[in-house]
């Protein structure tokens, strides 16, 4: 019987104990979420451009529960075209977005490393050296010694050492989908954030500029009852310091339009200065929509990336236990070589020049002061704390949730206000205009109650814009604005 023969029968009863798996299988964390939020939204109203044309009596809209899906656009439900143009963009050109991508693809680089594990190596080689023993140790004659062949060496995974690295691998990929994911819904939030602020400045720009020529028309009124000995020159005074109040503010809210424009260009992976002119035509603050999506807490687990990410990362980390365990145990290669060796280059592929060698090798770490089990310990904490901050990830989320629904709801209220105050305050500028005009009082009244509309309409404007904002705030803290449309673009479907 050759010795081949006589291998054979060990490596297969060997091989077949390799169905051992070591460590621990993963098991998905269950997480208990309270079965509703406790913040209940109230009733919307439906926003009008006009702010006099606004009933208050109008019978709020009721917010309902629409399905889930359309969490993933949700920036449709606010019907501002431009908006959705600018999404569309960042989506293709933002940078942090082509670094996730990268990441992922270095990702399935090093999983393509882990399954490379379970294939056997084979090297091929050749060589031609010249050598001469010493004459006090051989023959002292010179040798040219001309080899060919190729070896291959393969480590049986008895133990599970190179499945678990690979469980590892994939569910590290997969981490890095939603890490993809996650940042998606982040660039969503942001970009629309950012537009929001420019629509809100520009209204605020628009009712400061509305306010500062109407404050131009009372101070040439004034100076034509000045020039008629009908008032003095305090009152003109007074009116001239109001004009110039809120002319003052006029350059600090064009700032913030410009810098607001830098801001959502950065995000769309463009320079600075590339939206100035497609974002300087005026446009309102985008309508809040009828519906909203809200669902219950247990939707954020299937829903939010930063949550599939951490438990993806849990998985990856039990895995990596599994892979410390394996070294604990034999490890079984398998190696062999083939090929010819020579004296002389003339015979080496033509005389009995043919050499091989085959054979298994067992190693066992019987003694390392601890090295291994120490490093177990390492991972099996690395483990606890991947849990832990899956807990915490569900904790932070069911609170964005919630702080997003009080701002949301709150903010609506205090629009409400608002709205009342600023149509009073244009009621008083109006009565105070007149009975000044007919000199039944004095010019105080006209100057607090320009003051007063200045402050309602600006605080209205940014109430306005705020609303919208929180409505983006809470959808990016449910989990909205992402798709698996990078599946497509990666050309991998995500893996779980």
């Amino acid at each position: 019987m050759s010795y081949i023969h006589k291998v054979l029968p060990v490596f297969f009863l060997i091989t077949s104990w390799s169905c051992t798996t070591v460590g621990p299988d993963y098991i998905p964390p269950e997480k208990k979420v309270p079965e509703n939020f406790n913040t209940k939204l109230e009733a919307v109203k439906i926003k009008t451009p006009d702010i006099k044309n606004e009933d208050p009596a109008l019978p709020p809209v009721p917010v309902k529960l629409v399905t889930q899906e359309m969490l993933g656009d949700w920036w449709q439900t606010l019907e501002d075209p431009t908006l959705s143009k600018l999404i569309e963009r960042a989506v293709k050109g933002n940078l942090d977005l082509k670094l996730a991508q990268s990441r992922i693809r270095e990702e399935r680089a090093r999983r393509g490393i882990a399954q490379a594990g379970r294939f056997p190596t084979i090297d091929a080689t050749a060589s031609t050296t010249r050598q001469q023993s010493s004459q006090e140790t051989g023959t002292g004659k010179a040798n040219n010694l001309h080899s060919t062949g190729f070896d291959a060496s393969w480590e049986v995974d008895l133990f599970g050492g190179i499945q678990r690295s690979i469980e590892s691998a994939e569910a590290t990929v997969a981490a890095k989908q939603e890490e993809l994911n996650d940042t998606l819904v982040t660039l969503v939030a942001e970009a629309a954030l950012n537009y929001v602020e420019i629509r809100t400045f520009q209204s605020r720009l628009k009712a400061a500029e509305k306010n500062l020529k109407s404050q131009e028309d009372t101070l040439q009124i004034v100076k034509d009852r000045l020039a008629s000995g009908l008032t003095t020159s305090l009152t003109m005074e007074q009116a001239n310091y109001n004009l110039e109040n809120t002319k003052s503010q006029i350059p600090t809210l064009k700032i913030g339009i410009e810098q607001g424009k830098n801001g959502l260009a950065v995000l769309l992976g463009e320079f600075p200065g590339a939206l100035k002119q497609e974002l300087d035509n005026y446009k309102p603050v985008p309508v809040l929509p009828i519906e909203v999506a809200i669902g219950v807490p247990a939707d954020l687990l299937r829903r939010r990336p930063d949550i599939r990410r951490t438990e993806r990362e849990l998985a990856a980390q039990t895995a990596r236990v599994g892979v410390a365990t394996a070294e604990l145990y034999p490890k079984l290669t398998l190696f062999g070589s083939v090929g010819l060796e020579s004296l002389s280059a003339a015979s080496l592929f033509t005389g009995p020049a043919a050499a091989f060698s085959i054979g298994p090798k067992v190693t066992w770490p019987v003694f390392n002061a601890g090295r291994i089990r120490q490093n177990i310990k390492i991972e099996d904490e690395k483990q606890e704390q991947s849990l832990i901050q899956y807990e915490l990830s569900v904790l932070t989320a069911v609170k964005d949730v919630e702080n997003a629904m009080v701002d949301y709801a709150q903010e609506q209220v205090r629009r409400k206000s608002l709205i009342k105050s600023s149509q009073a305050a244009n009621r008083a500028v109006e009565l105070a205009s007149e009975l000044y005009a007919a000199g039944l009082s004095d010019f105080l009244g006209v100057l607090e109650a320009e003051r007063s509309l200045s402050q309602f309409q600006d605080q209205l404007a940014s109430s306005e814009g705020s609303v919208v904002s929180n409505l983006i705030r809470l959808y990016k803290s449910l989990g909205g604005g992402w798709k698996p449309l990078m599946a497509d673009t990666l050309n991998e479907a995500p893996r779980y």
